[in-house]
């Protein structure tokens, strides 16, 4: 798949660069484009992405960062098995949890959110950073109601990280989360309240709260289009309308002096 000219490979992570120091120097700057397109990629074109990342594998498949961005292009593209394959890979390589909650997360994908709880309550959770406990307690979640279980899934969400008052990354996604889950229980004023305080915490746009709190509110989004205008007609062309009109009633009234002077004669 061609690389832009403006991709050098060096924008990729010391740690990943560090990784791809035990290939050849060529092979590993290859590499490293194709992951930096999988990065550039996976949220506006997650097809391109998979793309990138299986160029990429087929490079380098021994290498753990290469597993993990497979398996996230592939997660991106709701490829579930395939993604919880490439996760287990690159798990294997490091050693690490890091991706025990995406790995959860891909089993509620295949339809099982019973292995997802159950990952839920692993021992491995409690090795995670922060930012993965509270990612884990949302697939957790989300598992609850995948099984229909509304209240449990409120009682998973009820955490210190949701009473905070602290801003973390996380915090907006929770709040969502917590949200719309009392909303599905028909708990809609305290879903309005949830959703005010995820618009609060939600910084960069991560979620669509502003949107479900104007909802709720019964706030409509309508074009500003003027009623005396034609649709699709510019300003401009409305302007130009006018003048015409108004050299028009200019003529006309021309002409109906002119027949006045001649009925006068």
């Amino acid at each position: 798949m061609p690389i832009p000219e403006d991709v050098t490979g060096d924008e990729i992570d010391k740690d990943v660069r560090q990784e791809l120091q035990s290939l050849p120097k060529g092979l590993a700057e290859d590499v490293a484009k194709n992951l930096v397109m999988v990065a550039r990629l996976i949220d506006e074109d997650p097809e391109g992405a998979y793309g990138y990342s299986k160029v990429a594998l087929r490079l380098a498949s021994r290498v753990a960062a290469v597993r993990e961005a497979a398996g996230f292009a592939a997660y991106a593209n709701q490829k579930y098995s395939e993604a919880l394959a490439e996760f287990r890979a690159a798990r294997r390589m490091t050693g690490t949890v890091d991706l025990w909650p995406v790995m959860a997360d891909c089993e509620r994908g295949l339809g099982r959110p019973e292995k997802a709880l159950d990952m839920a309550g692993a021992p491995e959770v409690h090795k995670l950073d922060k930012a993965g406990q509270v990612e884990m307690r949302l697939v957790a979640a989300g598992a609850r109601r995948d099984m229909g279980q509304l209240d449990a899934a409120i009682v998973t969400l009820q955490s210190p990280e949701l009473a905070s008052s602290s801003v973390q990354p996380w915090t907006a996604r929770l709040r969502y989360a917590y949200a719309d889950a009392l909303l599905a229980a028909g708990r809609t004023d305290e879903a309005r309240e949830w959703f005010a305080k995820a618009v609060e915490a939600d910084r960069d746009g991560s979620t669509d709260a502003s949107d479900r709190l104007a909802e709720l509110d019964g706030v409509e989004f309508v074009d500003a289009l003027d009623e005396d205008d034609e649709p699709g007609e510019t300003t401009e062309e409305a302007e130009a309308d006018t003048d015409i009109d108004t050299d028009t009633e200019k003529d006309t009234d021309t002409d109906t002096d002119t027949d006045t002077d001649t009925e006068k004669d």
